[in-house]
């Protein structure tokens, strides 16, 4: 949930190249059956990571590798992909590897590690802090909707499309056609219940018997999902901004801007205390500001360096993705009074960019993928593929059309700003094959370890209840920790959050449940 989708191509941070190998192991492998009825999956099992110096301007620490697992799990002889993964090697007594997932769907984490990895730095007492890019994303076969991705999805009314809902169905299952074509067989496979599988070959492959995992956002979907197949398996599991497991992609999109819109008035309130705000000294006023903004972007787009002219809608998804935490208020600041003081775009875009651009190829084969050719509009594409792999709901024409008024409606009084743009959650997955029941009917009542859930009150992309519902339907095993700030996931943003997740993942010291966090803890 790190990343929401746009009709246009967005990407946070660029995958990184590095030199990689595997060699193999023999030891502690899941026995085929007797019958022969289950795929023989121990040649994947039989792997061991060869860490080698990444070759590419990162922390000089930073050792970089690979694994292989199926295309198809189903069918293991039928082709393979290797997933990029890359490590900061533990400094105290090594106890095993922890395993991170940022979020999305749809993000890199060796990249996310490389720029990041200081956060983690506390855990390489006791570990090797391990990231890899998922199936389908970054360097590990990534998915695109090609070089003319965003254009079916448009149209030239005002309303992209909701005027004439028929044409625009058309349009969206055009362009899931593009995406299936420019995707490569990876795009049938990508699904969080073949990522958890993807994890566990991971597990085994770092030379652990058990998984410690730290997931962020959609990360804890992938979390969930991995104790649900895995229960035996699994070790220290903390899941830190927690996803929905049950709600449709229409409960979600509706959740999302609710939340958005909280944090675009919290932020629009900072900033009009400062005189620098270019909306002006009045809350009330400012807000209007921003929508006016908006609505003059999508009339007249301002031109670009990249050819499309930069809309509303590109503003929408910029704010949003800068909203995600509130130290980066001052900086969208500045980036909205350039755009509307002097029509400079640069600022915003680097919210929605990452500030990184990629050449725009496809995918063209199996292995990891160099740095330069991953796709522009991976993550976009990887975040629709993803989600719509995991929600078995597929309304027909003749519903969508019937519900689209209403949906709009119920979105744009979710969020004036937000609602226009995440209402298209409803509609992404039109056109493509209908996803797994697997996680709405089977994540629930895991009877495995103890493990950590922390929900944020002020998290404006996985609310608070989100954490409390999926922690009673994990059952028992799940213990909450309510952190009482702002901003998505608490790790990053909460001292008292940081060392009880780490004391938790270090030394087994799980928080009571009911445990808080809250603004004026440090370090409790």
């Amino acid at each position: 949930m790190l990343a929401k989708l746009s009709t246009r191509p967005v990407v946070r941070r660029c995958a990184f190249t590095g030199v990689v190998g595997l060699a193999l192991l023999a030891a502690g492998l899941p026995a085929a059956a007797a019958d022969g009825a289950r795929p023989d999956l121990s040649r994947f099992y039989r792997q061991k990571v060869a860490w080698k110096k990444c070759d590419m301007d990162a922390p000089k620490d930073l050792q970089c590798g690979k694994v292989t697992v199926p295309l198809d799990y189903s069918e293991p002889a039928a082709g393979t992909i290797d997933l990029a993964l890359a490590r900061y090697r533990a400094t105290g007594k090594k106890r095993g590897s922890v395993l991170l997932n940022f979020g999305g769907p749809g993000g890199a984490g060796v990249s996310e590690l490389a720029a990041g990895g200081d956060e983690f730095m506390s855990l390489t007492n006791g570990y090797d802090v391990v990231s890899f890019d998922p199936r389908g994303v970054g360097r590990s076969s990534p998915v695109s909707c090609g070089d003319g991705s965003d254009e079916p999805a448009e149209t030239e009314d005002e309303d992209n499309g909701m005027s004439d809902p028929q044409a625009l169905l058309r349009q969206l299952r055009t362009a899931a056609a593009q995406c299936a074509e420019n995707s490569g067989p990876v795009l049938r496979h990508i699904g969080t219940v073949d990522a958890s599988r993807d994890l566990d070959v991971m597990r085994q492959a770092v030379g652990d018997k058990k998984l410690n995992y730290l997931g962020f956002s959609y990360g804890t979907r992938l979390g969930a999902v991995y104790a649900a197949q895995f229960p035996k398996k699994v070790g220290r599991l903390v899941l830190d901004g927690v996803d929905t497991l049950t709600e449709s992609m229409a409960e979600q999109g509706i959740a999302g801007a609710e939340g958005q819109q909280t944090a675009l008035e919290d932020f629009v309130n900072w900033c009009v205390k400062d005189i620098a705000c270019p909306f002006g000294q009045d809350a009330r006023d400012a807000r209007e500001q921003v929508v006016q903004l908006i609505e003059s972007l999508d009339q007249d787009p301002v031109p670009t360096d990249f050819g499309d002219g930069f809309t509303g809608q590109d503003l929408v998804g910029a704010i949003g993705q800068a909203l995600y935490s509130e130290d980066m208020w001052p900086s969208l600041e500045r980036a909205l009074a350039s755009l509307v003081e002097d029509g400079d775009t640069r600022g915003v875009m680097a919210f929605a960019t990452g500030g990184v651009a990629f050449p725009h190829r496809a995918n063209t084969g199996d292995g990891l993928v160099d740095a330069d050719d991953v796709p522009l509009d991976n993550l976009p594409a990887a975040l629709m593929a993803i989600n719509c792999a995991d929600d078995p709901d597929r309304p027909g024409a003749d519903r969508i059309t019937k519900d689209l008024g209403r949906l709009r409606e119920q979105y744009e009084q979710a969020s004036p700003v937000f609602g226009r743009y995440r209402l298209t959650e409803v509609l992404m997955c039109y056109g493509r094959p209908k996803g797994t029941d697997f996680i709405r009917d089977k994540v629930r009542d895991v009877h495995g370890p103890k493990m950590l859930l922390v929900g944020t009150r002020g998290d404006p992309a996985t609310p608070y209840r989100w954490t409390t519902e999926t922690a009673k339907r994990l059952g028992s095993s799940a213990v909450v920790l309510d952190n009482k700030g702002e901003g998505h996931t608490g790790y990053a943003s909460s001292k008292c959050v940081h060392n009880k997740v780490d004391r938790f993942l270090l030394y087994g010291s799980l928080p009571p449940t009911g445990s808080s966090c809250g603004p004026e803890d440090d370090d409790a």
